[in-house]
């Protein structure tokens, strides 16, 4: 899918903008109240990309986690729109309001005509943002297996994939840190089940497929968005060699 280079350009500035902004609001609020912090971040980084969106693509359609009516999750008109873009404006809220952590993240895809078609991550705090329109080079292997999991809420099959591949968990915050380690190499696969949406992979996902990742559901289905419930509750991201291994000791499991 062929997208227009302005798409990426606004993407990126806008993933860029909302993370400057989430970077100023914690040093300014601080970390004694952790809950208005993260319902802050949320609320800011929306505006920022929302208005942004409004402004510069009036006729596309949106789905966000924060967003509401018809640019939210229960918003039917991105059904029948051409171009969708599904946004995350702080991913890894819980992250985000604990000092010192790195992992989270501001997440813009751009779904059009049928299928993914632009991803854009910003990890504002390790000052990094990565495009699926220029994607980092395939990573090398590591000497053994690492996964990255939930800190929270790591799958209990794992332990099966753990023992098949003599692997190591890597627990991490954020779905787009945790696919972007993947990206880079500093872990080799990210396994996650039991509860996401769209707007939690979307992004990552589609600069993942980008470098000549991996990404599916943990039976192995492809993954698809903009669909009418935006649950998507699954994800495998990895090397593509672990794949059928990953897949398999996931399967044998269940």
């Amino acid at each position: 899918m062929r997208i227009e280079a302005a798409d990426e350009e606004l993407a990126r500035r806008l993933a860029s903008e909302a993370g400057r902004e989430l970077l100023t609001l914690r040093d300014k609020l601080g970390f004694s109240s952790a809950a208005q912090l993260r319902r802050e971040g949320d609320l800011r980084g929306n505006d920022v990309i929302m208005s942004g969106l409004l402004e510069a693509r009036p006729r596309d359609a949106i789905l966000s986690e924060e967003g509401s009516g018809e640019r939210g999750r229960d918003g039917r008109s991105r059904l029948t729109a051409e171009r969708v873009w599904i946004i995350d404006p702080l991913d890894g809220t819980r992250e985000y309001g604990e000092a010192g952590r790195d992992d989270w993240a501001v997440h813009v895809a751009l779904w059009a005509h049928g299928e993914l078609a632009l991803g854009v991550v910003a990890l504002p705090a390790q000052d990094l943002i990565l495009s699926s329109e220029q994607p980092p080079p395939k990573p090398e292997p590591g000497d053994r297996v690492r996964i990255a999991v939930s800190r929270s809420r790591p799958p209990g099959f794992l332990s099966a994939v753990v023992e098949a591949l003599d692997a190591e968990l890597v627990p991490m915050g954020s779905a787009g840190a945790k696919v972007s380690a993947v990206v880079l190499g500093k872990v080799d696969a990210y396994v996650h089940a039991g509860g996401q949406f769209e707007w939690d992979s979307a992004a990552p996902v589609a600069i993942a497929e980008a470098t000549g990742l991996h990404a599916s559901r943990i039976d192995g289905a492809p993954l698809t968005y903009n669909n009418p419930n935006p649950r998507l509750d699954d994800l495998v991201v990895c090397r593509a060699e672990l794949s059928a291994p990953i897949l398999g000791a996931i399967a044998k499991s269940r």
